[in-house]
């Protein structure tokens, strides 16, 4: 896309089911430090909490791609067919906090070979997660 072009997609939306809400919310707010945009809550008991996590990208990968990525970071493959990425400053820091506050640590922080230091956790909703710290 030139310069000139406008950008037709303007944000990506992960939307993550949870069936303890109260929880997801303060793993990924209060825990993981996502900034606190929206909250919505209706007469139903409806309830969602968006959160600024930065900036966005999305990664396609093939399985082949999906397999080394499983065997580097947890040396088996785990993968399921959604999983979502965090990019922070300490990643080992990062990773004691979330397993502290109830993440399934999945493989411990792990240096690749492409100069990123990443573990793999199962959050809240069951989301698969992986925190990376780029070492270069």
């Amino acid at each position: 896309m030139s310069d000139g072009q406008r950008q037709r997609v303007l944000q990506m939306r992960l939307v993550v089911e949870a069936t303890d809400y109260d929880e997801a919310v303060a793993f990924y707010r209060d825990v993981l430090g996502a900034r606190e945009k929206l909250q919505v809550h209706g007469d139903n008991d409806e309830k969602v909490t968006i959160l600024d996590v930065g900036r966005a990208t999305l990664e396609i990968s093939n399985p082949a791609q999906v397999g080394m990525i499983d065997k580097v970071e947890v040396g088996r493959h785990v993968s399921p067919p959604l999983r979502v990425a965090f990019e922070v400053a300490d990643a080992a820091g990062v990773t004691s906090e979330l397993t502290a506050a109830g993440a399934n640590l999945l493989a411990r922080p792990t240096r690749t070979p492409w100069d990123s230091l990443n573990a793999r956790l199962e959050g809240p909703g069951e989301l698969q997660i992986t925190i990376f710290e780029e070492l270069a």
